[in-house]
């Protein structure tokens, strides 16, 4: 059991995914995150940013091209398990009971961003954490047309890991011993990554206090 919850402690910290797993547990996480409903918790936008910092370093030598490339298929691949797994589960999603790997309120809350964005928000919520896990999910409840998930799918990823990879690379060529200060960076990414979130929150939670009055 000790094993277990030190392994999710791993997987709760960019450095420590790359450190203790590199570019294998680093695709593996972004996959999960991506595709399977128990991956909302995982790190997303960090992960990304941080693996581009120290990429080309002793710590996480891969090649930049390499990253960017096997990152954005292991995004793709989450995607279509996610869209295949809602197409099958269907509304049986909204009955199941809240566990630790699931929460009934971050599917709605999906659902409803789905509804208002339509296909788009598939390329929208990859900039969006816990969203970014249950929309795909969510067009396949809805049965979106393959075709045109398959384009909002590759479309939204190339875009989510390009740019945020990319500005953790280019950050670390221009500033090398902002390396040192990678737990501040980390907290920096979390939080900004967090607006979005925070501010649908309050807009929905706005909406729904008018529509009550």
């Amino acid at each position: 059991m000790e094993n277990v919850i030190e392994f999710v402690k791993t997987l709760l910290h960019p450095q420590s995914i790359i450190h203790y797993g590199g570019l294998s547990l680093l695709l593996f996480v972004v996959f999960a995150e991506t595709g399977l409903f128990f991956g909302f918790f995982l790190p997303g936008d960090s992960l990304l940013f941080v693996a581009g910092l120290l990429c080309g370093t002793p710590i996480f030598d891969v090649h930049i091209i390499t990253l960017l490339f096997s990152v954005s298929i292991a995004g793709i691949f989450g995607n279509f398990v996610g869209y295949y797994f809602g197409k099958k589960t269907g509304p049986v999603i909204f009955s199941r009971d809240d566990s630790f790997f699931f929460k009934k309120k971050h599917a709605i809350y999906a659902r409803d961003f789905y509804e208002k964005h339509g296909g788009s928000a598939i390329i929208m919520a990859r900039f969006i954490p816990i969203v970014r896990t249950f929309v795909p999910i969510m067009a396949g409840v809805v049965a979106l047309d393959f075709k045109k998930f398959i384009w909002y799918n590759i479309i939204g990823c190339i875009s989510w890991v390009f740019s945020m990879t990319l500005a953790g690379y280019f950050l670390g060529r221009a500033f090398p011993d902002i390396q040192k200060k990678l737990e501040y960076v980390v907290i920096l990414i979390i939080l900004i990554s967090m607006i979005p979130v925070v501010l649908t929150f309050l807009k929905q939670k706005r909406a729904n206090n008018q529509s009550n009055n």
